[in-house]
């Protein structure tokens, strides 16, 4: 487990230990949402909660500031492990569903 906190964002991965070997770990994860939420959700405070299922697949609870849970998300590849590409497209997908929302 890591927790990494932002003025934006309070991130936290379970399970880190699952992910592949060279994609930098839980602290790669929440980087990658930070720099989501940078380009897509500027200025919205959330929280999310990342479960590493699998090597291939990931599973997140996001909670906006006014405490509103978003329905979960979950990620596979099915023909091979996370890379960072996928990773990229994952955080873009949570950032969306938090962008897509009214603000609190």
């Amino acid at each position: 487990m890591i927790s990494s906190s932002s003025k934006q964002i309070d991130c936290r991965v379970i399970g880190g230990g699952k992910l592949p070997a060279g994609l930098g770990g839980p602290d790669a994860v929440c980087a990658a949402i930070a720099r989501a939420a940078a380009n897509t959700a500027k200025g919205r405070r959330f929280s999310v909660e990342v479960r590493v299922l699998s090597a291939s697949s990931l599973a997140a609870t996001l909670k906006q500031a006014d405490g509103t849970t978003l329905p979960e998300q979950r990620f596979a590849i099915s023909d091979r492990t996370l890379t960072k590409g996928s990773l990229d497209r994952f955080a873009k997908a949570l950032v969306s569903a938090v962008a897509r929302k009214p603000s609190p």
